[in-house]
């Protein structure tokens, strides 16, 4: 079985996100950059799954700028393979990566996509399912369980009301929650073997996709500081202000 692992890279999770001066975006200069953490629970998902003798070959892909690459090699470092970069400068929105991957994945054809539910910046949780209704292939979101069967896999879902069990038949593809695993350190060793793995180039005009953008952003501000709150002397107090000034009773 071969799976493809779509990672991305973003500001890393420790670190405060500022808006540029211009208020165009947030700031990415000279800012410490890592693997979004889904990805990294897809990463460490699909070498389990290999390590159980369930997956033959491992690929991660990225899509975005060169330093993407750094991100692959971590994911080669975990475990992987060898890794694909769809090299571009532009920003990518939900639905142009989507159409990136399933190019890629007209080439590549595997059996199993592993992603991440979605990205700690964009917070957008499209991606996944915008390239299962590509590829017409049946989707499982927010995965906390999966086994893999003969022709299918059985998945444990989270949802509002609990757990949800399906069943899906393979090619699928799945996006991951928190609760699936807890994602390994790379060892030294395997540091310095992913700088040997291969790591292929394109372009998505080599993949025949139009990654435009389709949405303008006009502005982008920092939430306002919050105030601090006050002490109240009895609950009367308190029900009087919950009415009165906040205005939510």
């Amino acid at each position: 079985m071969k799976v493809l692992i779509p990672i991305k890279r973003v500001i890393d999770a420790n670190v405060k996100v500022r808006v540029r001066g211009d208020g165009s975006g947030v700031e990415t200069q000279n800012v410490k950059m890592a693997m979004n953490p889904f990805c990294e629970i897809a990463v460490e998902e699909a070498v389990r799954l290999k390590e159980a003798g369930l997956a033959e070959e491992l690929i991660v892909i990225s899509c975005g700028v060169t330093q993407c690459q750094e991100t692959l090699r971590t994911g080669l470092a975990m475990g992987a393979d060898r890794g694909i970069l769809v090299e571009t400068d532009a920003e990518l929105e939900p639905l142009a990566v989507a159409k990136l991957l399933k190019a890629v994945v007209d080439k590549e054809s595997p059996d199993l996509i592993i992603l991440g539910k979605q990205s700690v910046d964009g917070d957008n949780n499209q991606t996944g399912q915008m390239l299962a209704a590509l590829l017409g292939w049946p989707q499982g979101t927010f995965i906390s369980k999966i086994e893999i069967k003969d022709s299918g896999s059985a998945i444990t879902r989270e949802v509002d009301g609990g757990l949800e069990m399906l069943e899906i038949k393979l090619p699928a593809v799945v996006t991951v929650d928190l609760r699936l695993n807890e994602p390994r350190y790379a060892s030294l060793p395997n540091i310095m073997k992913a700088k040997k793995k291969p790591i292929e180039t394109i372009s998505p005009d080599a993949l025949g996709v139009d990654v435009a953008p389709r949405v303008e952003i006009l502005e982008v501000t920092e939430p306002p500081s919050r105030q601090a709150g006050i002490k109240v002397e009895s609950v009367g107090e308190l029900v009087d202000k919950l009415r009165n000034e906040a205005k939510v009773i």
